[in-house]
């Protein structure tokens, strides 16, 4: 059974940062790229960024270029977002997401 938890939202003032984490297990791991994804409440999903297989390829939103860095550690199974200078408008739920999956989100709230 595929599981993915992300942690470490909160609270944060703009121009802070945050690093979430994406635990995964019930599948290969490794064999799979990553993405990120946010909604804000009562809106639609958006693209954050994408990690592939390997952690050596990586690609970002328009939105979130040059502030985001998405990593990964294969042999812990987890996925990282580094989140710097961020904006109001980062204000979203955080999912991370492998195989068609989306798992346990986290919040992420910058108070202006």
């Amino acid at each position: 059974d595929v599981q993915l938890q992300a942690s470490g939202g909160g609270l944060v003032q703009s121009g802070g940062s945050l690093r979430l984490s994406c635990a995964a297990s019930g599948f290969s791991f490794s064999s799979y790229a990553i993405n990120w994804v946010r909604q804000v409440p009562g809106k639609g999903f958006e693209y954050v960024g994408s990690i592939n297989k390997e952690g050596s390829n990586t690609a970002y939103a328009d939105s979130v270029q040059g502030r985001f860095t998405i990593s990964r550690d294969n042999a812990k199974s987890t996925v990282y977002l580094q989140m710097n200078s961020l904006k109001p408008e980062d204000t979203a739920v955080y999912y991370c997401t492998a195989l068609g999956r989306k798992g346990q989100r986290t919040l992420v709230t910058v108070s202006s």
